[in-house]
């Protein structure tokens, strides 16, 4: 067991065992810091793992105990089918490397997890060090003859580099996949690559200033814009490695096709100044190219870190992003009946941009044939789902299928999760599905998950945000849909039109008028019913009869049973009839 021992000194032996006290504190002070920048269960796996040494059971700590205790799993774990030790362990070394070049160079106390097993090592921030914990007592090791040699902080941050190097691209190629492995989720793994989607490999940024600070930052924010980017799951995110000789990224080199991210990083005092391109592999051009300049001084470096991983991740990643366009263009003059399935899903979100429903028809054929070629490819699960909401909620099909299409967008929303729990169009197809079911509560549930997943998709936190205004929480749902629009690189239609009716549920009908007006959905039956009671209370006769008029040439039966249409999307009955307010004023007859 760890021995026990109180220091009678003001300042400690270096050769002495750290106390069971001391090692304690030290763990409580790396997991309260905000530089220690980890997920929940990577702070468990570190806190058991050092308890487990401290109580004198380090000979127990392997990566089945780990997978069991702090992970959850059953006795069936298999470490050679469920990464998730290997993963977390990685992620904890490169963490604590990183704390203590940036907050804890000073700390008494240095926590290690050595390469090659999962038990810790403790040592003094001194020139001694101490072995692995285990289930015997450890001894100091003796001080080297070198009075000149680094501080033992730095020669363990040295070391934590190398291993950090070789451990790269096994850990970045799992990343942004954290969940349980199990036969879902492998098939969607697979299904998304024999799919055909796009595969972005994300070099290490380039470190331009060669110091210990730098060197730091432009591997953690190459570890953030991974983490970030691989949460759209329309890509499929490869690490790259740079060259060992001069230290320059090697495209050549790399894994996988389609595109590569690159960059370089670098410190002029208390600014950092990062540049990044966006390379097509097929031809090598440059498809986009962009700087970034931060004030270390204002910012957290954490919070820094992921501001421009998220800025970029949502110009390269996002369904309307700089890939999607690229391949969109390529995709063009492929005719509906020879779209692969990767193709389905550009050609679903070209759909998006002005939601007609002959595009809507053709779409929803062609995902249905990919899911039953691609079985286990999510995405496509789950935009299938999408377009059956899309008949319920745009009135695409007056005439209700049976069984109602709420019912097979459950089943294909449940599926795309059931396949990968963090594919977030799953999760927002299912917030919807849920939603227009009437269990608002669970809706809105599921999509606070889905957005805490990837808080840098802004067609998923304004699709979150509506559905929070309509179920009465206008202002905060308002402002999420708002700030979407300013993120959003796509078009924009159906959330200006969203937009609208924020404004007029404030009773700012001038504003409303003007952001439908800028909205360009004009094949979309519920524009124009927005539109309708819009200019209703703004008395623009003429303007509500060719809404009227529209309505009754191309949606009557959304007429027929006009508050029950409300009703399923507006959730408080005092919006309800604030809003059948202005179709009565528009000249709507509401029985």
């Amino acid at each position: 067991m760890v021995q026990t021992r109180s220091v009678e000194v003001a300042a400690p032996d270096p050769t002495a065992l750290p106390t069971e006290a001391e090692l304690r504190s030290q763990l409580a002070r790396i997991l309260s810091s905000p530089e220690f920048d980890v997920p929940e269960r990577a702070r468990k796996f570190l806190a058991y793992i050092v308890e487990e040494a401290i109580g004198g059971r380090g000979d127990r700590i392997k990566g089945f105990s780990i997978a069991v205790e702090v992970f959850g799993r059953d006795s069936s774990f298999d470490a050679q089918a469920d990464p998730v030790v290997r993963i977390e362990a990685g992620r904890i070394r490169r963490a604590l490397e990183r704390y203590y070049l940036v907050a804890g160079p000073n700390d008494p106390i240095i926590i290690t997890v050595p390469k090659g097993g999962y038990v810790p090592a403790f040592s003094r921030n001194g020139p001694a060090s101490l072995p692995e914990a285990s289930g015997g007592q450890p001894k100091a090791v003796p001080d080297e003859k070198s009075t000149e040699r680094p501080p033992r902080w730095k020669q363990i941050a040295l070391a934590a580099f190398g291993l950090v190097i070789l451990g790269l691209i096994a850990l970045y190629a799992t990343w942004g996949t954290e969940q349980p492995a199990s036969t879902a989720a492998s098939s969607a793994k697979a299904g998304s690559t024999a799919a055909g989607v796009p595969r972005l490999t994300v070099f290490p940024f380039e470190d331009l200033s060669g110091t210990g600070r730098s060197r730091v930052i432009a591997r953690g924010l190459t570890d953030k814009v991974i983490e970030h980017v691989s949460k759209f799951k329309e890509i499929v995110v490869i690490a790259g490695r740079s060259s060992d000789s001069t230290g320059e990224t090697s495209f050549s080199g790399a894994v996988g096709t389609g595109y590569a991210l690159s960059g370089g990083l670098r410190l002029d005092g208390d600014k950092l100044r990062l540049t990044s391109r966006l390379i097509n592999r097929d031809d090598g051009s440059v498809l986009w190219a962009e700087s970034y300049s931060e004030d270390l001084e204002v910012r957290n470096l954490v919070d820094l870190e992921t501001n421009v991983a998220r800025a970029v991740a949502t110009v390269l990643a996002h369904p309307y992003g700089v890939i999607f366009r690229s391949d969109a263009s390529k995709a063009a003059n492929v005719p509906p009946d020879d779209w692969e399935a990767y193709q389905c899903t550009l050609a679903y979100y070209g759909y998006r941009a002005d939601l007609n429903p002959q595009s809507h028809a053709s779409v929803q054929g062609c995902l249905k044939r990919a899911v039953e070629r691609f079985p286990g490819y999510a995405t496509a699960w789950a935009l299938l789902s999408l377009t059956y909401i899309d008949e319920l909620r745009f009135r695409y099909r007056i005439k209700a299928p049976s069984p109602p299409p709420v019912d097979p967008a459950m089943e294909a929303a449940r599926r795309a999760v059931e396949l990968d729990p963090q594919n977030v169009r799953g999760l927002q197809a299912e917030m919807l599905a849920f939603f227009f079911r009437g269990d608002v509560e669970t809706a809105l549930s599921i999509g606070a998950r889905a957005v805490e997943i990837n808080p840098s998709d802004p067609e998923l936190s304004a699709e979150y945000g509506l559905r929070l205004a309509l179920a009465g929480e206008w202002k905060h749902g308002c402002d999420l849909v708002a700030q979407s629009v300013r993120r959003n690189p796509g078009p924009l239609g159906y959330y200006e039109a969203s937009l609208a009716l924020c404004s007029y549920m404030r009773e700012d009908y001038a504003a409303a008028g003007q952001w439908i007006r800028a909205s360009d959905v004009q094949a979309n039956p519920l524009y124009h019913l927005i539109a309708a009671a819009i200019w209703g209370q703004l008395q623009e006769t003429d303007e509500a009869a060719r809404e009227r008029h529209w309505i009754e040439a191309n949606a009557l039966d959304l007429l027929k049973n006009i508050r029950h249409e409300v009703a399923l999307r507006i959730h408080r009955p005092e919006d309800q009839a604030h809003f059948l307010d202005g179709l009565v004023k528009a000249g709507f007859s509401i029985p």
